[in-house]
């Protein structure tokens, strides 16, 4: 059987190609991630897994377009090609919606209610400290 978020991982390589660093942040996001969210039971696993792996990839589709990327357009570019990666995995249709709401929302003050939500914006202040120095 295969892991639960190889699929993802997969994907996440496939679309972010050389950009290690990319990947790299998301692979530590998702450790800090599931740390977090292993002390809650309010926690979809596999909102958690997903979120945390996709939750950059409209960074690519910003600095492809503009040149340039932040969190307003991480958010604006982020869920459709998190959908898009998503689908061509089989993610359950019913939480990609969740997934896309969590990444259109991780960088401004939460419109949502979702733990997940949460977790990930935890997990990403974490790694992004620690990628600052």
């Amino acid at each position: 059987m295969e892991h639960p978020h190889a699929g993802i991982v997969r994907a996440l390589v496939r679309y972010f190609d050389t950009d290690d660093r990319r990947i790299e942040h998301a692979l530590r996001v998702l450790f800090h991630a599931e740390r977090i969210a292993a002390d809650r039971t309010d926690c979809d696993p596999e909102i958690v897994i997903a979120s945390a792996l996709l939750h950059d990839v409209g960074i690519k589709v910003s600095e492809e377009k503009h040149g340039y990327n932040n969190g307003r357009t991480q958010e604006e570019y982020g869920p459709p090609m998190a959908e898009e990666i998503l689908e061509t995995v089989g993610f359950p249709r019913e939480k990609i919606a969740v997934v896309k709401d969590i990444i259109g929302n991780h960088h401004s003050p939460s419109r949502y209610d979702y733990p997940e939500l949460e977790v990930l914006k935890q997990a990403d202040r974490i790694v992004n400290r620690g990628e600052r120095g």
